[in-house]
């Protein structure tokens, strides 16, 4: 049966969904209107930071750039009088570590978790390694994905020192050194940041913003990401005897059939897509999972004995991707005749759910998009956007997501940024955080 219909309908609801009516002022206060004209006058400095940490190579594998991207992160943010600290992991998990900063906050608003990473998917053999400028056009590795939210971080958290803001905030800002290629167990890499998110009253993700269609677009929800690997046997014969009841259908002809009836039957619900990357069969397979490779051999003249094929599931949420899964295992569980099959799940990234939580924030960051003389902001759709470390958070707090600039061509030598939207990024974040600490009430 065909299910777009009802994913359709869905994505609609999603996306129609308009954030409510709300007061404001229509201008901002003293005290913001004092931050935005620092961050103009600040504009460059904060691009000269993107640039020294773009000129840093640092592939998720490239441990000693991703150390040295943290050292500068670390110089900030002790300058704005965090506390911080470099957290290893095990060296069996091949992994440079994170920086954690952290300070108490005198006054009574919501405690503060600002996400960013210091790794990207370059690593140190790639040819592209340096930050390019032409007019407002930045480009290098990482310089959207996300060293230009690790700068907004840095930045938004000066401007809101220069008005005495930042001692009454308590935050911790997070930079994770594995976001592109998570270590594994995620008990053990994501083990700081979910204790983290427990504390937190909010999390603010600062990977790239969306402008897009004439409107600024807020981002509530992101999709999980996890793996699935489907094994098929069957039984190796002369093709003469394929269907037949003695031989059956062959592997190729049974991975076939369950991998059509995952389309038929699973597909459809918004927010769940599945994919299968690759697949290898025949009547030899030898297949390396962690190096997404393999090599097959076998006959057309023989039935093929098997198959492998390993793909990737995203789902809205937990329960989403629970029900997915059973679905999966039930298709496979009802095998042809003379084969057998098996799927296993390996979970990395959960979900972040559009909870009502996230939808008060972006509320709150519209009306600062406002005030900032820019247009309310819309949801953007989290099937157009990936995974993001804000998900293992996303149980214990209320989360926005893309808090960054404005860049296009991540993860691609095409990677650039909008270098204007450097001063917009730090505004909306400054603000946002001033009005969240309770500070501004006292305004």
């Amino acid at each position: 049966m065909n299910l777009l219909p009802r994913a359709s309908l869905l994505c609609a609801l999603f996306l129609s969904v308009t954030l409510a009516p709300v007061t404001h002022s229509g201008s901002l206060s003293a005290k913001e209107q004092a931050m935005v004209d620092w961050i103009d006058a600040h504009q460059d400095e904060a691009i000269e930071l993107l640039a020294e940490t773009v000129n840093i190579g640092s592939g998720t594998m490239n441990h000693v750039g991703v150390r040295a991207v943290g050292d500068v992160m670390s110089r900030e943010l002790e300058t704005l009088g965090l506390g911080t600290r470099w957290i290893d992991m095990p060296p069996e998990m091949d992994r440079a570590g994170h920086l954690f900063a952290s300070k108490e906050g005198k006054g009574k608003g919501k405690k503060l978790l600002l996400i960013g990473h210091l790794d990207t998917v370059f690593e140190s053999d790639d040819d592209f390694q340096a930050f390019t400028r032409e007019g407002n056009i930045g480009r290098g590795p990482g310089i959207s994905d996300m060293k230009d939210g690790n700068a907004v971080i840095i930045y938004a958290l000066k401007a809101l020192q220069h008005i005495g803001a930042l001692e009454d905030i308590a935050v911790t800002v997070a930079y994770t050194g594995d976001e592109e290629m998570t270590g594994k167990p995620l008990s053990v890499s994501r083990k700081d940041l979910i204790e983290a998110g427990k504390w937190a009253d909010i999390t603010l993700g600062f990977e790239g913003a969306i402008t897009t269609e004439g409107s600024d677009w807020a981002t509530i929800a992101r999709r999980s990401s996890s793996g699935w690997m489907l094994e098929v046997s069957g039984r190796q014969a002369h093709s003469s005897g394929v269907f037949s009841e003695r031989v059956g259908a062959g592997a190729i002809n049974e991975a076939a059939r369950i991998l059509d009836t995952f389309y038929n039957e699973v597909r459809g619900d918004y927010g769940l897509t599945f994919n299968a990357g690759t697949i290898q069969g025949g009547t030899t397979v030898n297949y390396d999972s962690a190096q997404n490779r393999g090599t097959t051999f076998g006959k057309t003249n023989v039935v093929p004995s098997v198959v492998i094929v390993d793909g990737g599931i995203r789902a809205l949420s937990l329960e989403q991707l629970a029900s997915a899964k059973q679905k999966m295992e039930a298709i496979v569980a009802n095998h042809l005749p003379h084969t057998s099959a098996s799927i296993s799940f390996v979970d990395s990234y959960p979900p972040m759910p559009p909870s009502d939580g996230n939808r008060h924030l972006a509320e709150e960051l519209s009306v600062v998009n406002q005030d900032l003389g820019r247009g309310r902001m819309k949801i953007w759709d989290p099937l157009r956007r990936g995974a993001a470390d804000i998900s293992f958070v996303a149980p214990y707090t209320d989360a926005l997501a893309g808090m960054g600039a404005l860049g296009k061509g991540g993860h691609t030598p095409n990677e650039s940024l909008d270098l204007d939207s450097m001063a917009l990024a730090i505004k909306r974040a400054a603000i946002l955080m001033y009005r969240l600490s309770g500070t501004a009430e006292e305004e």
